[in-house]
């Protein structure tokens, strides 16, 4: 009864779809009769906070993810809410409750294996320009661990070989100082011989197309894609990829997470933390080949 009260007010005052009120019914439905089968003294009068995190927690039990325990929630805490204002309830068990946190999916990266074949690799490259650019976006990407859009926006200038530095203008227009080595110089250098004897002069943009316009965020991320393609099944096969490459071979390696966090260009550390779940997962896999007993 009370649940097709709150549905015809989803259909006929709230406009509501269908689907979308064929959604609220259903996982009002399913709640009711796993209380009705916990104690069928219960009501919706009388369901209390415990009631419906037990039932979150059977959900969980059974597999289901969070994004759609929370969707149910949220049908719940409507429902509440309009029983309330109502007066088919007097309060609301749904407002105290919290969903569970969404897990957040570890970073893809590639295995220095396939790092090392996708730079390296026996007749991987040619000496073309398109190839040559390919494979130094990729380098700088790895030992850089730059974001996309600061890739695409770096000048010639932004380059400092002497002092084997670049300079970054990230997020909120931030700039920042990243280090890089003799082996990225080697290649950058090589790059921008090869760019301007193709153009015959030198351009304002590091990397440009063969139009010698500056390339875009499309034009890099089917370069990375179509390269990363050539050594790894990643689902995902981006330049943010070889950005979570990069970070993850740091922390390996024995980096700081201060040090990773202020190259990477984040605010705060916990946001570069992520990696360092990535790093243990690699750790478990390495104890469970190595150790007789795992």
């Amino acid at each position: 009864m009370m649940i097709g009260q709150f549905l015809d007010y989803l259909r006929y005052e709230r406009n509501k779809s269908p689907l979308t009120v064929q959604s609220y019914g259903e996982d009002l439905r399913a709640f009711e009769t796993y209380f009705k089968n916990l104690d069928s003294h219960l009501s919706w009068q009388s369901v209390d906070a415990d009631v419906i995190r037990n039932w979150m927690e059977s959900m969980m039990d059974k597999g289901n993810i969070a994004t759609s325990i929370n969707r149910r929630l949220s049908a719940l805490r409507s429902f509440f809410r309009f029983a309330l204002i109502h007066k088919l309830v007097d309060r609301d068990p749904s407002r105290v409750v919290r969903g569970p946190k969404k897990a957040r999916p570890l970073p893809q990266f590639l295995k220095e294996g396939e790092m090392d074949r996708l730079i390296d690799g026996e007749g991987m490259w040619s000496d073309s320009f398109r190839d040559v650019r390919a494979r130094t976006i990729i380098i700088m990407f790895y030992e850089t661990g730059l974001r996309l859009s600061e890739l695409v926006g770096l000048d010639a200038s932004s380059v400092d070989f002497s002092a084997l530095q670049i300079r970054v203008t990230g997020k909120g227009s931030k700039q920042r100082l990243i280090p890089f080595g003799e082996e990225l110089a080697a290649e950058l250098q090589h790059y921008i011989k090869v760019r301007d004897e193709f153009f015959g002069m030198a351009t304002e943009a590091l990397f440009v197309t063969e139009k010698g316009h500056r390339m875009n965020n499309s034009q890099v991320r089917y370069e990375v894609k179509k390269n990363i393609s050539r050594v790894s099944t990643l689902k995902k096969r981006t330049p943010h990829v070889l950005r979570h490459t990069f970070a993850t071979s740091m922390l390996n390696n024995g980096a700081g997470l201060e040090s990773v966090k202020k190259l990477l260009g984040h605010e705060s550390v916990k946001t570069t933390e992520v990696y360092t779940h990535t790093t243990f997962e690699q750790l478990k896999r390495v104890y469970k080949n190595a150790h007789p007993r795992a």
